[in-house]
């Protein structure tokens, strides 16, 4: 799950237990040597005063860095809660980060169990250079969530991530509810209360939904660990052990406007190119992006405590238990309302999710490093949720909640694998961060654990200047070796943007069969997603099924200047430079203005339009492909048809007839089977038309000809109107 190198670690850690063993034994005697007992009694020697011999002292290693720690604060709060208890020791749920010996304890260090503390610690005692550096910490490679998730394959930060991980999580929240016998998310009850994820949970916000730490809602998607960058992906490469201050001279590395940690908070990449809050400011760090979300969510909360609830709530985050019941009225936690017998009782369970994330997102304040594209997540589902029972809900409309395909990590590409925790080889290249620079380098792929999106390193073969890698020639499915003319940066994209299949590998699946009859040998080829570059280079790729005597174009040249990826799409964001395209054709303002564009003048689709956009003339033709393949798969192949383009296979039996994919239709087990050869090219070219939606744009000819021949040669079996349609 998080697998990496440990050689320079172990080496590390080795040299950390070496000083271990040194600090205890600062002060002891050096062991006296031993001689030779005499055979005869010495003579009587004259008294002489004994030399002081000096005791040796050793240097203890970063004593005075630890000392002036937090982890080294006894008169923290985290250190003295406990102090005035009856009787004063710290409690057994709370000692194992609140106390030397309930650390040691939870190692089993003391000779009891490890991996839980069974009894109370004393108080007055801080984390010592023990509780990091001993027999157990040196051998720790996992960490156990409260979700009962183990992170394995871990390093030293293993030490840190055993209490920085929080003490709730998604499962939690719902026993809670559960607990109260809530069935109604909008009723109160006095039986629910509120749930603390704790302080600093910064290593349940870098591993996300791996861990579930947030209150993840039923349905969504969520980021998983968030990997940095190699070196800089875990609590010690990012933070000094003992000092805990983050090592903020290294990070300005890449981030040249680095100078303080405060700085820290105006980080923002390329890869983050929404407005995650909607607020317009789409070059404020990714701090101020949670925090525009925080100040939404704290409003979306306050509104539906007041009208849902009916117990207005106000949030004080250095006073427990945080949420309190906002008496007057004004939306802040005075002083007199800041007691517990003033806590917040109104809760209903949609309330208690939302408020769990509020406190989620304040509770670590490095949020936005340590994972914020999660928080935000959770931030933006909280509000959404609360929005379904507001009567005026809090403006969602200009915010996002994922960013552009290659950085949304929540998303299906790269979520796919989490059960099987593996990329296959055949996946990799293109589904995780580091299968493209392992391709580029060696032609192969193979087996990796699943990634959050794409790296600065998928695509950059160098920080901080961020030089790409240099493409100068593809391999398309077809075989064929195509390339942009002076574009390696396109030629990048074509590495993924190529599809899996064409016309080779359809013909290969088909040879020798009868063209109507039903073969068992056949299944559904799919060409996958945005295989935009095999449609732009046309007839040279042959992404498509291109039919026996049929001529077809080939690349389609556009105008210049504006014929390559990178030309026409930004490289982060990924969308169309509509403002560009503005130049030629005057009604473009918008990413769905491209949309009207047209040039021909041939009615294409044959529905007596000529005024649409090329766009409306390729989804006719492609409609006209669907109702053929429907007629043919019942009249000849024998067995209805029905498509899902959100389902896997897509192609599914109609069991009903009814023409469409039934929740019940929409099953593996359901999958069409009574593939034809003449049924399968056809169908190959639907799903090739629908998975590159932008097709219109990249060569639409080319896409043209292939469904305008694909309806030819069902209609040779089937009754097919196509009066009135022209093959360009």
């Amino acid at each position: 799950m998080h697998t990496r190198k440990r050689i320079i670690g172990t080496l590390v850690v080795l040299a950390l237990g070496a000083a271990v063993l040194a600090f205890g034994a600062c002060g002891s005697q050096p062991t006296p040597t031993p001689t030779t007992a005499p055979t005869q009694p010495p003579p009587s020697p004259t008294p002489v005063p004994p030399t002081p011999v000096p005791e040796p002292t050793l240097a203890c290693p970063f004593v005075d860095e630890w000392a002036a720690s937090g982890h080294a604060d006894a008169k923290s709060e985290a250190f003295v809660h406990w102090d005035n208890a009856s009787p004063p020791e710290v409690p057994a749920a709370c000692a194992k980060c609140h106390s030397e010996g309930g650390y040691l304890d939870f190692l089993g260090l003391d000779g009891s169990a490890a991996g839980k503390v069974d009894a109370n610690a004393k108080i007055g005692t801080v984390v010592s250079c023990t509780v990091c550096h001993n027999a157990a910490t040196v051998k720790m490679t996992s960490v156990v969530f409260p979700s009962g998730v183990e992170v394995t394959d871990l390093g030293p930060e293993a030490r840190c991530m055993q209490c920085h991980q929080g003490r709730a999580f998604k499962g939690s929240v719902d026993a809670a509810i559960e607990k109260a016998k809530l069935t109604d998310p909008d009723t109160p009850s006095p039986d629910l209360g509120f749930t603390n994820i704790h302080y600093f949970a910064a290593a349940a916000t870098q591993f996300g939904t791996v861990t579930m730490g947030g209150y993840e809602y039923d349905g969504k998607a969520y980021d998983a660990k968030f990997d940095h960058v190699e070196g800089y992906d875990t609590c010690v490469d990012c933070h000094n052990p003992h000092t805990l201050e983050v090592r903020v001279e290294e990070c300005t590395t890449c981030h040249t406007g680095v100078k303080t940690v405060e700085d820290l908070k105006n980080v923002r990449m390329a890869g983050s190119a929404v407005d995650y809050d909607g607020d317009g400011d789409t070059k404020e760090g990714i701090a101020g992006e949670i925090e525009g979300l925080q100040g939404m969510l704290l409003q979306a909360i306050q509104a539906y405590a007041k009208d849902v609830a009916g117990a207005p709530i106000a949030y004080n985050a250095a006073a427990y238990p945080y949420f309190f019941a906002d008496t007057n009225g004004n939306g802040v936690v005075d002083t007199d309302e800041a007691q517990a017998t003033n806590a917040y009782k109104s809760w209903t369970a949609r309330l208690a999710k939302a408020a769990y994330n509020y406190q989620t997102s304040v509770k670590d304040p490095g949020t936005f490093a340590h994972g914020g594209k999660y928080i935000i997540q959770l931030l933006y589902d909280s509000i959404e949720d609360l929005n379904a029972k507001l009567a005026t809900p809090v403006d969602l409309s200009k915010a996002h909640r994922i960013d552009a395909g290659h950085f949304a990590g929540s998303e299906e590409a790269f979520r796919h694998w989490d059960d099987t925790g593996v990329v296959p080889g055949a996946c990799a290249r293109c589904h995780s961060g580091t299968g493209l620079p392992l391709y580029l380098k060696e032609g192969v792929n193979i087996s990796t654990a699943p990634s959050n999106g794409f790296l600065c390193s998928t695509c950059h073969d160098a920080q901080p200047a961020f030089t790409r890698y240099k493409v100068e020639t593809v391999t398309f499915p077809s075989g064929a070796k195509l390339a942009f003319k002076d574009s390696p940066d396109s030629n990048l994209c074509l590495a993924c943007h190529q599809g899996r299949e064409s016309t080779v590998s359809v013909n290969a699946a088909i040879k020798g069969l009868d063209l109507d009859k039903v073969s068992d040998k056949l299944r559904f080829r799919n060409v996958h997603y945005f295989a935009a570059g095999a449609t732009l280079f046309g007839t040279d790729a042959k992404g498509a099924y291109e039919y026996d005597g049929k001529t077809y174009v080939g690349q389609n040249a556009h105008v210049p200047g504006f014929d390559t990826c990178a030309s026409c799409h930004d490289g982060h964001a990924l969308d169309v430079k509509v403002e560009a395209c503005g130049t030629c054709h005057a009604t473009v303002k918008t990413a769905a203005d491209l949309e009207t564009i047209r040039i021909a003048a041939k009615d294409y689709d044959g529905d007596g339009d000529t005024k649409e956009g090329v766009a409306g003339e390729v989804e006719g033709l492609r409609e006209e492909l669907y109702a053929a393949l429907q007629a043919y798969a019942k009249d000849v192949a024998g067995a209805p048809i029905a498509y899902n383009a959100a389902a896997y296979p897509y192609f599914f039996a109609d069991t009903n007839g009814n023409g469409v994919v039934d929740t019940d239709e929409a099953q593996a087990t359901n999958a069409y089977k009574s593939w034809t050869p003449r049924l399968l090219q056809a169908a190959y070219n639907y799903q090739y038309a629908t998975k590159d939606p932008g097709a219109f744009a990249h060569n639409p000819k080319y896409i043209a000809q292939v469904l305008y021949d694909s309806i030819a040669s069902l209609g040779a079996k089937v009754k097919v109107d196509m009066t009135g349609m022209v093959r360009p």
